[in-house]
């Protein structure tokens, strides 16, 4: 009998393929008022999002003249919490500011 038997039993094993499934992803927009400063904007990015000065500022800008601004994409725990740290730190501030998901 030989090595492969004695662990199978004789047996053929199949390998089976594991089908890994990828998290859905989800946009975090932030979304225009007329009250949050420019600055706290960037300050959010830079901070929440680990945006870089000039990514920061692109960004606020089209939240600015579009009214809304991509900040990321990320899985739907993930997207969630970083809202919720956006809303969380605006109101901390006494700023409307709010922010958004939704499916990529």
């Amino acid at each position: 009998m030989g090595e492969t038997d004695r662990r199978t039993g004789g047996e053929v094993l199949e390998r089976t393929k594991q089908d890994t499934k990828r998290p859905e992803l989800y946009k975090v927009l932030l979304l225009n008022d007329d009250y949050t400063t420019m600055d706290f904007v960037i300050e959010v990015l830079e901070t929440i999002f680990n945006k870089q000065p000039a990514e920061a500022y692109r960004i606020m800008m089209l939240v600015h003249t579009q009214g809304k601004g991509l900040c990321g994409v990320y899985p739907h725990e993930i997207a969630e919490t970083k809202v919720e740290a956006v809303v969380t730190s605006a109101r901390e501030h006494g700023f409307p500011l709010k922010a958004a998901m939704e499916p990529e």
